[in-house]
């Protein structure tokens, strides 16, 4: 049995056991948290923590020649984040559009001139299986060295049968041989493609698609871009019922644009999360009242495209959770790193460092049904954790949100 210990630890925080829920409302204000702390891993996972003035380590362990030691020097220990929301399987890169962003053209108008999604559906289809997994396990990669360990990965540039069962290959893939937790999320309905109408890409995602995808076990949840100038609600009830026959769970795209109704329709449907949230109503408030959908907000496309920020404290004032993912892409948010994500909600959603810190940790884990595994500090998780430099304190991180203060990044116990 491996076991490692991590000493002189200045705080940990993230506290939070399992099975508890996501945070909402008042609680994601609340980190539970110890100063000078000690924490244990066997076996990657956590198996105990405690106060290093307490004696609750117990001094066999010191005695214990094969236990390895890791001083974190009074840096503060933290869940490693959980991205719930992403769209790394891409081929190349859209700076060209980044050109007509800056030149004046909105995000509406890019994809009405053909552009946006279709231009990496159109690049995505002359790529090779081989080429989708370099190009993707490099970000990934990249998005593991800056603190993430769980991570949503969806499909949504082949729009196609074949196409599309490629991308989630590679994310099978990545599964299988990334360190990180990953799931896999069937997105066909994020555009319409190239010669068809939206009615017949429709039945197709639910008469051809989602068989597919089910027959080979590629996707955890199903999702739908149920937004102004692509999905409706009636078009994304019609392939969640379809999903719903394979058993395979709904998350949604809704609100980016215009209030679409797609988080009425997501809550209806029981999906897991309603991801976007730039644009929305009381009556969004009210609809996930009782349910439990996780509200996802993305302030890296709102930083990117210039688009508002979601209402993320009116959500909290309500009771609600809320959950923050990078929703990395090549279109819309090209980065996928948390921590700034973590400081735009600090920056400009006005949430507290605790309750950025929860909406980018336990609650994500929730929206992507893996807070059994990951998410906090808790006996039996992951050891999927962030250790920092020795810094003032939490708020440090979204205050001085460019300094390289994560030493080290572990996942299952390993040193990344």
């Amino acid at each position: 049995m491996k076991r490692l210990l991590l000493k002189n630890i200045g705080l940990l925080t993230g506290i939070y056991p399992q099975d508890e829920g996501p945070k909402c409302g008042e609680e994601m204000s609340h980190l539970c948290q110890i100063s000078g702390a000690w924490l244990l891993i066997e076996d990657g996972r956590i198996s105990g923590f405690g106060a290093d003035s307490d004696g609750s380590l117990p001094s066999s362990f010191l005695a214990d020649s094969s236990l390895e030691v890791m001083d974190a020097g009074g840096g503060i220990v933290l869940p490693a984040f959980c991205d719930s929301h992403t769209h790394i399987v891409y081929a190349g890169t859209r700076e060209g559009e980044f050109l007509d962003k800056l030149n004046g053209l909105s995000y509406e108008e890019i994809a009405a001139r053909g552009g946006g999604i279709l231009n990496s559906a159109d690049l995505l289809r002359k790529t090779s299986e081989e080429e989708l997994y370099i190009q993707a396990r490099a970000r990934l990669q990249e998005m593991i060295k800056g603190g993430t360990g769980a991570v949503e990965i969806k499909s949504g540039y082949g729009l196609d049968t074949e196409p599309e069962l490629k991308m989630l290959r590679v994310i099978r893939r990545l599964k299988e041989e990334s360190p990180a937790l990953i799931k896999a999320t069937f997105l066909g309905a994020h555009a319409v493609p190239r010669g068809s109408t939206k009615e017949a890409y429709v039945e197709k995602i639910c008469s051809e698609m989602l068989p597919a995808v089910a027959a080979e076990g590629l996707a955890d949840f199903v999702d739908v871009f149920c937004d102004d100038g692509f999905f409706s609600p009636a078009d994304t009830a019609r392939i969640l019922e379809a999903a719903s026959r394979y058993g395979i769970r709904p998350k949604i795209h809704a609100n980016e644009l215009a209030v679409s109704g797609g988080v009425q329709v997501g809550v209806r449907y029981g999906a897991l999360s309603v991801d976007h949230l730039e644009r929305t109503t009381d009556a969004e408030i009210e609809a996930l009242k009782g349910s439990k959908t996780i509200p996802t907000m993305l302030p890296g496309s709102s930083f990117f495209l210039g688009i508002p920020y979601g209402r993320a404290k009116d959500f909290i004032a309500a009771g609600l959770p809320i959950a923050l993912a990078s929703d990395y892409n090549p279109g819309s948010s090209p980065s996928g790193n948390m921590r700034f994500v973590m400081a735009l909600g600090c920056i400009k959603m006005r949430l507290t460092p605790a309750q950025a810190l929860n909406a980018v940790t336990i609650n994500p884990a929730y929206a992507m049904d893996a807070q059994k595994e990951v998410g906090s500090i808790a006996i039996g998780k992951r050891a999927n954790l962030i250790i920092t430099d020795k810094i003032p304190s939490l708020t440090f991180i979204p205050y001085h949100y460019q300094t390289p203060v994560i030493k080290a990044v572990l996942l299952g116990g390993d040193v990344m």
